[in-house]
This record gives C-alpha cells, structure tokens and sequence, in this order.
C-alpha cells in the first residue's frame, strides 16, 4: 500500500498508540474528580498541556485542548464573535479556507456579522494590499488559514501580523493544521491558531486551540467549566498526552523532514508536468512540501482516485473533508482555474514517512492509468 492522503488524515505514531494506551488504561480517572486517582490524572493532563505550551513558545494557560481542527476553528471565529460583537461585526477570511471556516462564517452571515473574503492569485495567495483595504474600524477579527489544505499554497502569516499590528480591536486567527510540523509559524502578532492532532501522526479526536490571554471567547458549549471554562466536557487526557508525544517527535525533525517531502514533492511535480494531460495547481514556489494538486483534464477527479485505489495507492479529489459532495473545489475555483479542470482535481499529500520510492511507483501508475483512460475515450 502506498498512502498519500496525508492531508486527509496520518497514521499514528507507534509511540503514541503505545502512550495513549497506557494512560487511558493505567490513568482512567476523571481529572476533575477530587480523589487522589483524579488528581494524579489531572496532573498528567496539565503535564501535557506545559509540554505543548514549551513546544509552541505560549504560556500553558494559553492552550486549550480540543477535538481538533473543526471544533478550535469554530471555537476561535465564533468564540470572538459571540464576545466582541457589541465593537463590530465585520470580519475578514479568504476565498479558500477550510470548510470549517467556510461554514461557520456563513453562519455568522445569518446571524448579522459581514463577513468580507479575500480573494487569492492563480498562486492561491492573498494581496496584502486587499487585506489592507477591506479593514474596516468594526472588524473585529482576520481569519487566514497558514497553509491550504487542497493546493498547499502558503498565506504571509508574518507579514498580516504585521499590518494588524496596531489595532488591538482586531484580533487575529489562523487556521495552522496543515502548516503544523512541516511549515514553521511565528506566534508573534497572532492571537488564535488552530492545530489538529491526526494531521500530525497523532490521534484522532485530537488537537489544540492556542489563545492568547489578551483574547476572551464565548464558550462553544455551557457545562463544568473545564479547559479554563472555555471547552467543558471530560478531558480526554489520553489524547493530549498522545498528542504531546507526537509534536515533539515531529518538531524535533521538522527542517530534516521538509527536506525530504520538498524533494519529493518538487520530483512529483515535476513527473506531472510532463504529461500532456495533466495540469498543475500547486506553485512549488509558494506551497507547502507536502501537497501537490493537479488534473487529469478531461476527466473526474473521483476516476483517478478510484483507478488509484485498485493499484492501493491512495489520494484525495482536493479537499477530504468535502471530496464525497462531488462538486468542483471552491478553492481552484477561486484561483480562476476551469470548471473542467477543477472537477478533475487530485491532491497528493505526504508525510516524513514516504519515500522516493514510493513517488516513482505512483508517477508510473499515473501514466497507466491516463493512457488506459485515453483509450477508453477513444
């Protein structure tokens, strides 16, 4: 088997099955029980928390664990949103965020926010300029996802910071799943970022909202009020413990291993772009090392993964998340590529776990597959 969905979802680490296994069995306890069996799991939970917060470079009272990407996206936007409307309710994303922005900001549209959304270059990248234009005094929050999940395009995270500087009114998120362990962030200027765990090699139903102290959120859900009463429920301690584990495996490596994928990415990309039938949608100058997006034009992207998957290798039309809805991606979209190209859209994901190898394989298995396609056409 060949995966290069990794985008879509990692495959756990050994070390942290092994890890999350110990402590749901060994340290099973409610951490907000009172008892002593409680308290000692209460206390590896906060363990973990201070390890991600050393690792992230934010304090631990700055870290609040999550189900993942989804659930500290929604809590980020609408957390600002519930707590600052009475300064404005203006807001500011981009063309081609993750449907979990997408969404919730249609829903804040119900609600009587505006939402304003940038739109991206052929590149997929947002112009500084138009951020800079479409600020408003009533905006109250920036959304930019860091890296996009579909075309791997890279947003200038350093440089919006820089622009929202000088209005504190304006809080800044950023959407950081994908860039997490394989494109370096700079926390400075930010004030929210989403981070997932089974995008980095850890479990699913994990992941972390990081929020600065200067920021207040109006809780997603009412209960006992733990995660700082922002994100009540029982603590899947397991999980964050886990999660912890695999950060810092990943971290450790991160410059070693963006090596590695970018040279695999730059030969996929390559190899593609020598066939006459495929077009390109990922700028190896402004994405990220691990994703590569193309068409076979003239035909379905749901063909190629299928024709993939009888081959075991296996990748995504764009956008996991939203693949089965069968409809053309609102991101290639966005960066004004066709219809009849889009709808064709596969995206190759990687991890420090794929090989060189591995890519050759698949560029010969492309290439079987487009001339079977172009025989049956004929």
């Amino acid at each position: 088997m060949i995966y290069l969905d990794n985008s879509a979802t990692t495959k756990p680490l050994d070390a942290c099955m092994e890890t999350y296994t110990k402590v749901a069995t060994n340290y099973f306890a409610n951490p907000s029980s009172l008892h002593r069996y409680g308290v000692k799991v209460n206390e590896l939970h906060e363990q973990a928390r201070t390890l991600v917060a050393g690792m992230l470079g934010v304090l631990p009272e700055e870290v609040i664990f999550t189900s993942g990407g989804t659930e500290g996206n929604n809590m980020a936007i609408k957390g600002v949103a519930g707590f600052y409307s009475n300064r404005g309710k203006h807001i500011i994303t981009t063309a081609i965020e993750h449907p979990s922005v997408q969404n919730t900001m249609h829903y804040l549209e119900t609600q009587g926010f505006e939402v304003t959304r940038l739109p991206v270059n052929a590149s997929g990248v947002i112009s500084l300029d138009d951020l800079k234009n479409a600020l408003r005094e009533d905006t109250i929050l920036v959304s930019v996802m860091h890296v996009n999940n579909e075309v791997g395009s890279v947003q200038p995270i350093s440089e919006i910071a820089e622009i929202l500087k000088m209005r504190p009114k304006t809080f800044f998120h950023v959407d950081h799943v994908q860039g997490l362990t394989k494109v370096a962030l700079d926390f400075t200027g930010v004030d929210l970022v989403t981070i997932s765990g089974h995008k980095v090699h850890a479990l699913k139903g994990t992941g972390v909202l990081i929020k600065k102290k200067s920021v207040s959120l109006m809780p997603l859900l009412d209960g006992g009020g733990q995660e700082f009463g922002l994100r009540s429920g029982t603590e899947n301690t397991a999980g964050a413990v886990a999660f912890a584990k695999a950060l810092r495996i990943g971290l450790e490596d991160q410059k070693a291993h963006a090596t590695v994928l970018l040279a695999i990415r730059n030969y996929l990309l390559g190899a593609l772009d020598e066939m006459p039938e495929v077009s390109i949608h990922t700028d190896k100058n402004q994405a990220a090392p691990h994703i590569c997006c193309f068409s076979v034009v003239g035909h379905r992207g749901e063909i190629l993964v299928h024709a993939l998957a009888e081959y075991e290798m296996y990748v995504s039309t764009t956008s996991a998340c939203s693949s089965r809805a069968k409809l053309a991606s609102s991101t290639l979209k966005a960066m004004h590529v066709t219809d009849a190209e889009a709808v064709g859209a596969v995206r190759v994901s990687l991890s420090y776990q794929n090989t060189m190898a591995e890519a050759e394989r698949f560029v010969e298995v492309v290439q079987v597959i487009i001339k079977n396609l172009n025989e049956v056409v004929k």
